[in-house]
């Protein structure tokens, strides 16, 4: 773009409108809500000797969102001619009540690559990209991997953004699929629990082609009112000098009914230490439905229960579930309002624990730890979000 194109879409993006031109396009959500939530407690911690304290009865401004994160972003594509075009998207996520930056402080920390997609080939990309497996299971989220109350990290794993990736996605008559490779994930889950350990980090370290690196797999079949899909990732995090192993397996299919779309999926996940002592095993199942009760108002409901088989040497740990609904009423095409519930038994909502390392606490800034002596907490929001 020419630098008067730049200063026109800063403009516009000012005053809420889209920009495309020249095959670029700025658009953008802004998501906020209020919410509260009971039995609230510390986020575990070295610090706090990993002490959640008493519990809270909290009032917030949620400053993650909640049917989505609120982002800006810039895509854009240029016709090579023959089919081929060069894609890009640079996407930033930001807390809508206070205006930061969000994954970590990144300014694209949502996602930024570039590559090339062909109509008969598929597409080849570079840069911060989601994993195989979070694309393949999309469609498979009764939630919408909605930033409340969707059990999100516990299901693809806090490092389902990944910097330093290639990715390839291509569609073939009824069936996607994609493959990834990262050289680096870039993502640490810090140390939740007196028995467990800090792993990640930015990875590509010289001479430990392994360390920080991951990998994955994901296809999707659609034919008619049947969806399936099935996928496979890998992590090998950094711990201490050396690196671990992060393993996922997931399959999941869906129906859809004049309104309604049902879906349910299982995920088997097993991390390991470089000496090969299991950190946690676990199994994962879920179920839900997606109404659209009138154009405008929706209605999704989703169960989740993840059976603990070992959590950092525990094999006794009591089982989380959770029951989450989201109810939306659409003013206009770019503009929802909604209302989110979620009780969760034996670890925080969106199922946030020390098997989790608490990445979404951490990362929406708003605890979902349980306190001592409690083993429930539920939450309720009202929240609107505008799409431009």
């Amino acid at each position: 773009m020419k630098l008067t194109n730049i200063a026109a879409a800063s403009v516009l993006a000012c005053t809420g409108s889209a920009y495309a031109q020249s095959g670029v396009t700025l658009y953008g959500v802004m998501d906020i809500n209020v919410e509260y939530t009971n039995h609230v407690g510390a986020i575990p911690s070295a610090a706090n000797g990993f002490n959640a304290g008493p519990s809270n009865h909290i009032v917030r401004m949620g400053s993650g969102g909640g049917l989505g994160g609120s982002r800006w972003g810039i895509r854009g594509t240029e016709d090579l001619g023959n089919g081929l075009k060069t894609i890009f998207v640079l996407e930033s996520g930001f807390s809508a009540d206070a205006g930061q930056s969000q994954q970590g402080g990144r300014l694209f920390g949502r996602q930024a690559f570039v590559g090339l997609q062909s109509s008969s080939y598929g597409q080849l990309t570079f840069g911060r990209q989601y994993t195989s497996i979070f694309e393949g299971l999309a469609n498979f989220s009764p939630l919408s991997y909605a930033t409340l109350y969707a059990p999100t990290v516990l299901l693809d794993g806090g490092n389902y953004r990944e910097d330093n990736t290639v990715k390839y996605m291509g569609q073939f008559g009824p069936l996607t699929a994609w493959a990834h490779w990262s050289f680096g994930v870039g993502t640490t889950v810090p140390q939740a629990s007196a028995s467990a350990v800090t792993f990640g980090g930015n990875g590509e370290v010289p001479g430990q082609t392994r360390r920080d690196s991951a990998y994955g797999v994901a296809a999707m079949y659609v034919a008619g009112p049947f969806a399936a899909t099935l996928g496979y990732d890998q992590w090998n995090p950094s711990i201490g000098a050396s690196s671990g192993t992060v393993k996922k397996a997931a399959v999941a299919a869906s129906y859809t009914v004049g309104a309604v779309k049902v879906m349910g999926g299982y995920r088997w996940a097993q991390s390991k230490t470089p000496a090969d002592v299991v950190m946690v095993r676990d199994d994962l199942y879920w179920v839900g439905a997606n109404y659209q009760v009138t154009p405008a108002v929706g209605l999704s409901l989703e169960y989740s229960y993840d059976k603990v088989k070992n959590l950092f040497g525990d094999t006794g740990a009591p089982n989380p579930w959770q029951i989450a609904l989201i109810s939306t009423y659409s003013l206009s095409k770019r503009t929802d309002l909604y209302l989110s519930a979620a009780y969760s038994r034996n670890a925080g909502l969106t199922l946030d624990s020390a098997a989790t390392g608490y990445l979404t606490s951490l990362a929406l800034g708003s605890s979902y730890a349980l306190p001592n002596s409690t083993n429930s907490m539920m939450g309720v929001a009202v929240g609107m979000r505008h799409k431009f």
